[in-house]
């Protein structure tokens, strides 16, 4: 097994060969020439060696590296021969020394934390590089000996590893990218592709900062589960309620109704503690508390408005917390006659001196201020302590003060209620609940946390279970041995002739302090009067008042801390513009020093102030909205039912998340109705805030996989359900090729779905080279999130296909899911129909066919100018308007002479086709979310533009006519024949919107020159029945009057070309022609098809006579029977119909009723 003392002749060889081809730590490995692929892998011998040792162990020998002997930054020394490296992307192996050379089969220098499988050894420790991960270098098999090897094969598929897994270069390891499925799929002789992440996986820029912090940071202090959780959430459970006001609310409720208070605040807490522990295993947790728990699970619009709240809340905690710490001082000076100037102010003064001592505690570092709150700890279990042991000794001398000792009596008086001074069960309840909270103080520092999975469950649960105890402990205690009132006076004493009458527990000990219960001005003394009752009780007065002391500062420290951390992960989130400077942190430790200034600031204004009564109740309202929402996160991540959502903490349920929401809901409104109220409406503001900005963060919401969830759940439901007529709605395919190629066809189309049905951008591609599935995939993500950019409403649908009309077939087949699927197909009109291929024609008109043959309805839109503007644009617009990063300079505008079809959607420029495979296009930008929508054309500042033609000038212009409010114009409605009312649906939809509400409906009809009134009657009432309001109504009795013969004459000339002219050939020739040509029009199909024919012509007059100023046209598209009417000569009625006229949309249904006038 071990390696030979004395290395042979050929290990020697093979050793110094290694030598010479390992890159020296820190170069960048020889790239491959353009004629080599990246990953082809040759089977080549492992040098001459390879008969030396053939046994099954030689492999691993080799192949053992040194990382044990690795820096701590995870840099290894010179790679000798046998040594591993990882570079970035793969694990490379270099297996040019089989004999074991460079003492490689030794014992030592097996790798300690390195685990063996087969011939590859895994190493933890050479899978971390100082790069970050962002560095992806190639390796060439051929040029380079580095065999990438998996269970001993010569392969680039990787196993299961976790570091592929990892978001960013996070402290616990390096970010590895595993090899791509085309890297492993596609042909060995296509080009590699770029490097990136995979699908979800795109750093956003914090994560960026989170990852070189990380990778920067070394040494940090990070703390275990008891002193970073258990330890800060019992101080700060254990509040100044402890000490002073738990003896009070004894007295007023009873030991009983005090046990059901302190019994309803820790189920609220324990609750929101199984919720916290859930949110906080479902992944791993960065710095933030409660703001990043949220915020990962129902997105930055609670999680941006909690954490704005709650960094405030705990800022102006501090205040509460260092005056509650003041007033106790100030009591004290004042019964040594020390006060310096008086009370409020000897406050603010001792307030300030304390905050600052606590603020240069904390900007010292988290373990100083780890180790004041270890100190703070003693002390308090000190005090409780004192007070137990004390309460066990009765003395003389306390009994005036109504202290006798534990007595059953006194427990049976006190076990009942005895509210005084217009307090009720919910006032007292209100008064202790703020003891309880603080069970996210642990949560709040996740950042420094060696194990938050396993911290926060285990610190925070076990702190509210220790705490809960006590105070249940001190209720009965306090209730059991001190009695209501008390007079302090020793002369208080039952005569014998009263005795008989005194009923009171203190009797039993020959003390009757009734004199002073009936009293104006009461008894000082007994849980009801005296606050320091506890401190009387206990064994050593004073160290409950050290008790008080180091509850107060406790928590104090613990907000001052969890305020900035929680407002500088907020801040690096970038949710709020302007509050990016507090993000930067300092020091190994990262800490937030901007966020403590701040934090002491709010304290410190809040001090001086001096009058927290009023900001409690509000600062224990924004506690529990937190609560409520981390509740309401684990019942939304549950309901929503994502893969995602996994949790390694079990001990949870969705019920009863949503009731702990609904009752810390409850007890916010049971505190203060108006703190309540208040509360509320700042976290709606921003939130609604934080929904208008749109941050661009996608954390993998449990909102988002709710939407899905419902989404999916109705569109199910949807599909079960039959079609009315009366829910009916126009849901088109439109074929825009890519969606910012015609601009005026999605503008349109755009203003009668939006809001009322589906509108699906179908783009096929076609082309003479291999389709690249992968750039499809790319461009539907890319060219969406443009459609979203723009708030148009749409889905973009790519497709690769043999030509256009196999495309169109495959759209109208399988676009859209259950019942949102299409069901009106709109072309753009095909303007340049008689300038290229004839072939293209027979295509365009097959798919207006394919359409009826699906039973769609068809829509085809012309504008004069035409609709394609990919010419001017270019593809490249996508990116200049809508995802230009600040490196990549402006795109120029430049000409294409080569116009495209306007009725081809797949069709590109050259110039398109070339910017397909371009770097540029295949970058995803990051901050493409923040880009506001563009102008159509953009032209650069800074270089010389190419002027645009008229012709093309118009057509821009043309292109954004339906972007703009259209003015008090007419939209004419031409109904010649009975569709089912689509005809007629589409401009009732389109002058309900904003954009079109001040045009007016014309409809035109035909009809007998004999019946015109009884017509224009008719129809009136047909559309009163409809309830679509219209202006006009034109009953066109000439319609079959013979055109005039010059534009006769025009049509015959335009269709001229295109005749088969078959009479004046051989019946053979002219078959044979017919087929090779099916476009051609026949002599007899002219002859046949002539009135109709005449019936174009005369529209298109009757069209200029009594709509050329409308803003658009609708009319009804006329048929043409398939296999008869040749698609020449329909393309030329299409032609004639829309020739020299405003916008006109061309309108066929299915035939299927579309309207009703039943209810």
């Amino acid at each position: 097994m071990s390696a030979p003392s004395a290395p042979s002749a050929p290990a020697e060889s093979a050793a110094a060969e290694s030598e010479l081809l390992a890159p020296a730590a820190g170069q960048r490995p020889l790239g491959q020439t353009p004629s080599q692929s990246r990953f082809q892998v040759d089977l080549v011998a492992e040098a001459a060696g390879t008969t030396e040792d053939k046994s099954p162990s030689s492999d691993a020998s080799s192949a053992a590296t040194s990382s044990d002997k690795a820096t701590p930054g995870g840099q290894s020394a010179e790679p000798a021969a046998g040594e591993e490296e990882a570079k970035g992307r793969f694990r490379v192996v270099n297996f040019a020394d089989p004999s074991g050379a460079s003492n490689a089969g030794s014992p030592e220098a097996a790798p300690a934390d390195g685990h063996q499988n087969g011939d590859t050894v895994m190493s933890e420790t050479s899978l971390h590089s100082s790069t970050g991960g962002q560095h992806h270098y190639h390796y060439d098999t051929q040029t380079n000996t580095y065999y990438l090897r998996t269970f001993g094969h010569n392969t680039i598929d990787a196993v299961p590893n976790i570091d592929f897994y990892r978001q960013t270069a996070a402290p616990l390891g390096e970010k590895l990218i595993r090899p791509t499925l085309s890297e492993l799929h596609d042909e060995l002789d296509k080009e590699p592709f770029e490097d990136g992440f995979a699908n979800g996986d795109e750093l956003t820029p914090a994560e960026e900062a989170a990852a070189k912090e990380a990778a920067e940071s070394k040494g940090v202090v990070k703390f275990g589960w008891i002193k970073g959780v258990l330890v800060r959430c019992m101080l700060n459970i254990w509040g100044v309620m402890l000490f002073i006001r738990m003896s009070w609310i004894v007295g007023q409720a009873g030991i009983g109704l005090a046990c059901l208070i302190v019994a309803m605040a820790t189920v609220v807490t324990t609750i929101t503690g199984l919720s916290t522990s859930a949110i906080a295993t479902n992944g791993f947790v960065r710095g933030g508390g409660a703001y990043y728990l949220i915020s990962r699970s129902l997105g930055p619009e609670f999680g941006g408005s909690i954490g704005l709240i709650f960094a405030f809340a705990n800022a102006v905690a501090v205040a509460m917390y260092v005056v509650g710490f003041a007033e106790t001082v100030v009591e004290l000076l004042a019964d040594a006659d020390a006060l310096m100037t008086d009370n409020v102010n000897d406050i603010r003064i001792i307030g300030t001196i304390t905050i600052i001592l606590l603020l240069g505690i904390s900007v010292a570092g988290m373990e100083w201020e780890a180790k004041a709150q270890i100190f703070l700890l003693v002390v308090l279990i000190t005090a409780i302590f004192n007070y137990f042991i004390g309460s066990f000794i009765s003395m003389k001398s306390k009994e005036s003060y109504g202290f006798y000792g534990y007595d059953a009596t006194i427990m049976w008086e006190n076990m009942s209620p005895d509210f005084r001074d217009g307090e009720t069960f919910f006032s007292v309840f209100a008064i202790f609940f703020p003891a309880a909270t603080g069970i996210l103080a642990g949560a709040n520092i996740s950042g420094d946390l060696a194990d938050p999975q396993l911290a926060i469950p285990r610190g925070t649960l076990l702190a509210i279970l220790i705490t809960g105890i006590v105070y249940l402990g001190v209720a009965v205690s306090t209730g059991s041995c001190l009695v209501r009132d008390a007079s302090g006076n020793g002369n208080d004493t039952l005569t014998s002739q009263f005795q008989a009458n005194c009923t009171e527990a203190s009797c039993k000990f020959g003390y009757d302090f009734s004199s002073c219960v009936n009293d104006k001005d009461g008894c000082r003394y007994g849980l009801h009067n005296d606050f320091q009752a506890m401190s009387m009780a206990s064994a050593f007065g004073p160290i409950i008042t050290a008790g008080i002391f180091s509850a107060t500062l406790s928590s104090a420290l613990a907000s001052l801390v969890s305020a900035p951390k929680v407002f500088q992960a907020l801040c690096k989130d970038n949710i709020y513009p302007g509050l990016g400077i507090f993000a930067k942190g300092y020091g190994k430790n990262n800490e937030p020093l901007r966020g403590y200034i701040l934090t002491f600031c709010i304290a410190l204004a809040f001090i001086l102030i001096a009058q927290l009564n009023a900001i409690a109740p509000i600062i224990s309202n924004f506690f529990l909205a937190s609560y409520a929402l981390i509740n309401f996160s684990v019942f939304h991540a549950s309901l929503a039912n994502s893969p995602g959502w996994r949790p390694s903490f079990k001990y949870y349920n969705m019920w009863v998340s949503l009731a702990g929401a609904i009752l810390c809901c409850v007890v916010m409104f049971v505190i203060n109705w108006w703190a309540a109220l208040l509360t509320n409406v700042i976290v709606m503001g921003l939130y609604i805030y934080v929904s208008y900005k749109k941050p661009d963060v996608n954390w993998g919401s449990s909102t988002q996989a709710l939407t899905y969830h419902q989404a999916l759940t109705h569109t199910l439901y949807l599909s079960g359900v039959e079609d009315h007529i009366k829910n009916f709605r126009p849901q088109c395919l439109v074929m825009t090729g890519y969606p910012n190629s015609r601009p005026a066809l999605l503008d349109l189309v755009h203003s009668f779905t939006k809001n009322v049905g589906l509108m699906i951008c179908g783009h096929i591609r076609t082309g003479y080279r291999r389709p690249n599935f992968k750039d499809l995939a790319t461009e539907q993500s890319r060219y969406q999130r443009w459609l979203m950019k723009n708030q148009t409403k749409g889905f973009y649908t790519p497709v690769f296909a043999e030509d256009m009309r196999q495309g169109t077939q495959y759209l109208l087949q399988a676009a859209g899911l259950g019942r949102l699927k299409p069901n009106t197909l709109v072309l753009g009109f095909k303007n340049d129909w008689r300038d290229g291929d004839m072939m293209n024609v027979e295509t365009y008109i097959s798919m207006i066919h394919d359409a009826f043959d699906f039973q769609f309805g068809s829509v085809i839109l012309r504008l004069q100018e035409g609709l394609d503007v990919s010419h001017i644009q270019g593809q490249d617009e996508l990116l200049s308007s809508q995802e230009k990063s600040s490196g990549m300079k402006d795109v120029i505008v430049s000409i294409d002479t080569s116009k495209d079809s306007d009725a081809d959607s797949s069709k590109q420029s050259s110039k398109a086709t070339s910017l397909q495979n371009s770097p540029a296009i295949q970058k995803d930008d990051d901050d493409d979310g923040k880009a506001p929508t563009q102008p159509l054309l953009k032209k650069d500042k800074r270089s010389p533009t190419v002027p645009l033609n008229v012709s093309d000038q118009r057509l821009l212009e043309a292109s954004q006519q339906f972007q703009k409010k259209q003015g008090k114009g007419t939209v004419d409605v031409w109904w010649l024949f009975d569709d089912g009312g689509l005809t007629l649906l589409i401009p009732y939809l389109l002058t309900n919107k904003k954009r079109w509400k001040d045009c007016k409906i014309r409809v035109f009809i035909g009809g007998k020159i004999n019946r015109i009134d009884h017509d224009r009657r008719a129809m009136a009432t047909l559309l009163s029945k409809f309830r679509i309001d219209f202006s006009d109504i034109t009953v066109l009795g000439d319609i079959n009057t013979k055109p005039k013969k010059e534009h006769t004459a025009a049509f015959e000339e335009m269709i001229e070309p295109y005749r088969l002219k078959e009479d004046d050939m051989e019946q053979e020739a002219a078959e044979e022609l017919k087929n090779n040509e099916p476009w051609r029009i026949t002599d007899n199909e002219l002859e046949l098809y002539r009135t109709k024919t005449n019936r174009q012509i005369r529209l298109n007059e009757l069209l200029k006579e009594h709509s050329s100023t409308a803003a658009l046209i609708v009319m009804s598209l006329p048929l043409a029977r398939k296999g008869a009417v040749s698609s020449a000569l329909y393309m030329a009625w299409l032609e004639v119909l829309s020739k020299d006229l405003p916008p006109m949309l061309l309108v066929r249904g299915n035939h299927q009723s579309v309207l009703t006038f039943y209810s």
